[in-house]
């Protein structure tokens, strides 16, 4: 690969890391009515399109938006920090060092950053720090680096057999 396509892709997913902390700083400063109006709006959405709830009562509805908004909400913190997770660890795969130095340093910055983001969420009105939320974000961040692992494993292999498709190619002309 050409240096220029490296630091092309170096830039992307660099950047694609920047916008998602900017997403996440975002939500973290909404204050607490509007960050619980965003979750349960999208609660209330799914539930109106999903074929086994959208026909259920309005009342049963507010049941579920009530019972089901603290499980989206840990969902949101998981999943934007797995993005955290495959945005750190494709860029630090972009590095020829060893892989439990790009886990780690992977693993660093995501844990850092849940950490900050949750210490930030201590001076928002209504909102405060939640040592559960580090624990899922660090779960999210995890899991999206296993992902990326485990594309470059599966690319690695498909790699390695089309290369081994062409050599037995040659091999019996």
């Amino acid at each position: 690969m050409s240096k220029t396509k490296l630091i092309l892709i170096r830039i992307l997913f660099l950047g694609l890391l920047i916008a998602t902390f900017a997403l996440i700083f975002h939500f973290s400063s909404q204050i607490a009515e509007e960050s619980d109006g965003v979750s349960k709006g999208l609660l209330t959405k799914l539930i109106n399109v999903f074929p086994y709830t959208k026909h259920l009562s309005v009342e049963t509805k507010l049941k579920l938006v009530e019972h089901g908004n603290p499980i989206i909400r840990k969902l949101a913190h998981f999943s934007i920090y797995a993005a955290v997770g495959v945005w750190i660890m494709a860029f630090m795969s972009t590095f020829q060092i060893r892989l439990y130095k790009k886990w780690f340093a992977s693993m660093a910055v995501g844990v850092a950053y849940a950490a900050l983001d949750e210490y930030h969420q201590s001076f928002v009105a209504g909102r405060g720090p939640q040592l559960m939320d580090v624990g899922i974000d660090s779960l999210g961040v995890l899991t999206g680096i296993f992902v990326v692992l485990i594309v470059i494993s599966i690319y690695r292999a498909l790699k390695g057999d089309k290369e081994n498709n062409q050599r037995e190619r040659v091999h019996t002309l």
